[in-house]
């Protein structure tokens, strides 16, 4: 594949709107600083998370800087939309913050996801229905051997190889800002 190919879904997601204040600089363009995402470098902490479903891509920022890109990211079995109620399986989108780690879980590693807000149960009670919740970043099911799941699998999850997510565990601080889009 050749360095074009790969800065692809990087300028995609320069394309996404605009994030928050608070959030890396839009000034800078992603697709210049895609040099420095790609090939990627040590990190030892990331402080802004931002995953685009539909390039199947999360990059993960540092003092406002991209400093490493993940693709090929699974989701929940529906991937389309917001998640809006228990068992639509699907992942939501909107921002969060990586609130708490699972070194138990049935899949290898995870980190838990704020879903749902204030906002997210708001709209769910108006309609008589649970959000749902237990969203998370894990790894692969511990039954499987090795390899990946094919396709979309998670019931609203973000789910990485279980190399990606052993990364993702030490360099990811509980409370990091995750924004997820569509």
């Amino acid at each position: 594949m050749t360095r074009f190919a790969l800065l692809l879904p990087l300028l995609a997601l320069a394309a996404c709107s605009a994030p928050p204040a608070d959030a890396p600089s839009s000034q800078t363009p992603l697709g210049r600083d895609a040099a420095r995402v790609v090939p990627q470098r040590a990190v030892t902490e990331v402080d802004y998370l931002i995953v685009d479903k539909s390039e199947r891509l999360m990059v993960a920022y540092a003092g406002g800087q991209p400093v490493k890109a993940w693709r090929g990211l699974q989701f929940g079995d529906q991937p389309a939309g917001h998640k809006r109620f228990e068992g639509d399986e699907r992942t939501p989108e909107g921002r969060y913050t990586i609130e708490g780690r699972n070194p138990g879980s049935k899949y290898h590693l995870s980190l838990k996801v704020s879903y749902p807000n204030a906002e997210d149960r708001a709209y769910a009670a108006a309609r008589g229905r649970s959000p749902g919740g237990d969203i998370f970043l894990h790894g692969q099911p511990n039954s499987l051997p090795f390899g990946r799941v094919p396709g979309d699998w998670t019931d609203g999850c973000i789910a990485f190889s279980n190399e990606e997510i052993a990364e993702l565990w030490r360099i990811v601080p509980d409370g990091t800002t995750i924004e997820i889009r569509p």
